[in-house]
Order: C-alpha cells, then sequence, then structure tokens
C-alpha cells in the first residue's frame, strides 16, 4: 500500500486534475449480505493482490469536506467507462493519513478498499478466487 500524490488535494467533487495522485492497494475486501430467517447476515471475502491495484485521483471524491482530526478519509469511487466518470456507489475507499512534523509530510498508513457484490455474484467470485489459490498452491509443491 502506498501513496503518490497528495491525496489529501482531492475534494468532495471529482476531479480529472488529480490524474496524476494515485493508491496502491494491496487488498479488495468483496462484502455481500444475505437473508439468514428474518435477518441479514453480513459475509466478506478479502482478496489479498500479488499485482497491486492502482486507483487514480480523478476516480476519487471525498465523503467530507472537512479536514479529519484522526487523519480517516473516506472516498467515493468513480468507474471510467470510455470517457465519462461513472460514481460507483458500491465501492468505497477509506485512507488513513498520519502527518509527521519532522519530514512536513503526510504519510498514509491505512488502506482499505471495499466492494459490495449481490450475494450470487458474491459467491461465485469467491468460489473462482478459492479455485485459483488451490491451484496455484497445487503446482508449487515439489514431488517427491
Amino acid at each position: 500500500m502506498k501513496a503518490i500524490g497528495n491525496i489529501l488535494n482531492i475534494n468532495t467533487q471529482r476531479d480529472s486534475r488529480h490524474k496524476g495522485i494515485e493508491v496502491h492497494l494491496d487488498s479488495i475486501e468483496y462484502l455481500t449480505s444475505k437473508k439468514d430467517g428474518r435477518y441479514y447476515q453480513d459475509f466478506e471475502y478479502l482478496d489479498e493482490l500479488e499485482t497491486p491495484l492502482v486507483i487514480t485521483g480523478d476516480c476519487l471524491a471525498r465523503v467530507s469536506g472537512k479536514p479529519s482530526a484522526d487523519g480517516e478519509y473516506e472516498f467515493k469511487v468513480y468507474d471510467k467507462v470510455g470517457e465519462e466518470y461513472v460514481l460507483n456507489p458500491d465501492k468505497k475507499l477509506y485512507l488513513t493519513v498520519v502527518y509527521d512534523f519532522d519530514e512536513d509530510l503526510n504519510i498514509l498508513s491505512e488502506a482499505y478498499y471495499s466492494v459490495n457484490m449481490p450475494n450470487e455474484e458474491f459467491t461465485q467470485f469467491k468460489m473462482e478466487k478459492e479455485k485459483e489459490k488451490s491451484r496455484k498452491n497445487w503446482k508449487g509443491r515439489k514431488r517427491g
């Protein structure tokens, strides 16, 4: 996980000028909820990425315009479809930034990226990821 550029420059309106800002993510948490009797039960699947996912600043907008006292920021995520930017309400990015007074620098200390999915899509996705992980583990074994 790392950030390139000043992510605090991103404000509540999505702006193409922030294209140079990048957030590199090491994991994505996929979320869903399924009705279990009368109540909904939440399920999640954490996908650890081999190659980081890069989200550029032109696809982000801060949820609150006020600076956070504890350094936590929530962002809305936009998908780029052709030349258009479309808000994706199922994607959220949360970043925690600490300020280093000695270096006069903002440092990314935590990043959490989540994607909400319909239950059927989540089940299929999780099954495919588990199969893929199992194949990789099987190939890595030595024959004796």
